[in-house]
């Protein structure tokens, strides 16, 4: 009995944070497609194909990103305009539960690109089977970290339009201005220094050297786990402490 009420728990979140807007405002999923593709087209134009792999990758890399980021405006929306959140509170929905539940929404959201991707991967970046783990790996390290900063900022958010400033500035941080689409060797010294700031550029670059686009030492592959990994646990712990579940 228990599990199946936490199972329409999960479901109403999937229900109105994915089946609703996709069923009735199409043109968002066109939204979500244009920013990793657009990155990817342009990389692959800019390269003349050379860096197509890489691209592609850095793709995926990016919708998780944004898949999580969103979560953000999401909270922020269902938080301050339609007060979801102080039903939520009120209910038997533990703040897990319904984290999860608009995780898993955003995933749904998000399936198209994850499906379009998934096929230019497979044409374009032939991967052994502990090299798309790794991908994979990174792909759900880098959504952990996202989901958990949404979740922190959605609850210190008190509009959505700052929401929406939140999620532009993160955006750009995370899944922009890093090395994301490319080597960070394209970048000058002493630039790279700035792009380590970002745990994306950790993300990229395993995904890149589990690919074989680029070489770095076992020292610094390892270093590159460490960091991604410790950025994400550190991020989780954060919000936990520091996330407003329940006004004052």
């Amino acid at each position: 009995m228990k599990g199946r009420s936490i199972g329409s728990q999960l479901f109403a979140s999937v229900l109105i944070n994915a089946i609703y807007p996709m069923q009735n405002f199409p043109i968002m999923l066109v939204n979500s497609l244009l920013g990793p593709f657009a990155f990817l087209i342009v990389i692959n134009f800019v390269s003349h194909g050379a860096l197509l792999g890489v691209a592609i990758e850095g793709a995926f890399v990016m919708t998780m990103v944004s898949s999580g980021l969103a979560l953000q405006g999401d909270l922020a929306h269902l938080k301050n305009d339609m007060k979801f959140q102080d039903m939520i509170v009120s209910s038997p929905t533990s703040a897990f539960i319904y984290i999860f539940g608009m995780a898993a929404s955003e995933l749904l959201y998000f399936l198209p690109n994850f499906i379009l991707l998934s096929i230019l991967l497979i044409l374009f970046v032939p991967l052994t089977s502990l090299a798309a783990f790794t991908v994979v790996t990174v792909m759900v390290i880098m959504f952990i970290f996202s989901i958990s900063l949404s979740f922190l900022l959605s609850t210190i958010s008190v509009d959505v339009i700052q929401s929406w400033a939140f999620t532009g500035l993160v955006s750009t941080l995370l899944s922009t201005i890093p090395p994301v689409y490319y080597p960070i060797t394209y970048i000058p010294l002493p630039w790279q220094y700035i792009a380590y700031i970002s745990p994306t550029t950790y993300a990229a670059q395993i995904a890149q050297a589990a690919a074989g686009f680029i070489t770095i030492t076992p020292l610094n592959f390892a270093l590159d786990w460490i960091v991604l990994v410790g950025a994400s646990i550190a991020m989780v712990l954060i919000a936990i402490k520091k996330v407003r579940w329940r006004e004052p």
